[in-house]
């Protein structure tokens, strides 16, 4: 049970295009106490169909920018073997610390996105405020 709920969760989260992966191997790791270097093999086989599915969807809403797509792509590729390899070669709980770091930094920059956003949102605010205020 808990692999279907871990696997629905995920697909829904990738399916929203917000790396569902990063949720996956969290998961994995703590709810089924599977290893770092077993998670992320499993991520990555995850991935394929879950993108597959949403690869369909958004070219059929016409979402993909396939010039810029195809640029990231090869450059990606180019990406995953190189963390691949680096991957296979860095212990389990150094793995574990950089994932740690990473998903702290993504948190971070969430919040710093958040806190940017609601400043620009009260800005607007105040300006429809004093506009309402000279037409009064």
């Amino acid at each position: 049970m808990t692999q279907i709920l871990i696997g629905l969760i995920s697909g829904i989260v990738s399916g929203t295009g917000m790396g569902g992966g990063t949720i996956l191997i969290f998961l994995l790791t703590f709810l089924c106490g599977i290893e770092q270097h077993e998670a992320q093999a499993t991520n990555l086989i995850f991935f394929i169909p879950t993108s597959i599915v949403a690869i369909i969807v958004n070219i059929k809403n016409k979402n993909i920018n396939f010039k810029l797509a195809t640029i990231i792509s090869i450059f990606g590729i180019l990406g995953a073997i190189i963390g691949a390899n680096l991957s296979v070669h860095t212990e389990v709980n150094v793995l574990r610390k950089y994932f740690g770091i990473f998903l702290a930094l993504i948190g971070i920059h969430e919040i710093y996105t958040m806190i940017k956003e609601n400043k620009k949102e009260k800005i607007r605010e105040n300006k429809k405020q004093k506009e309402h205020n000279k037409i009064f």
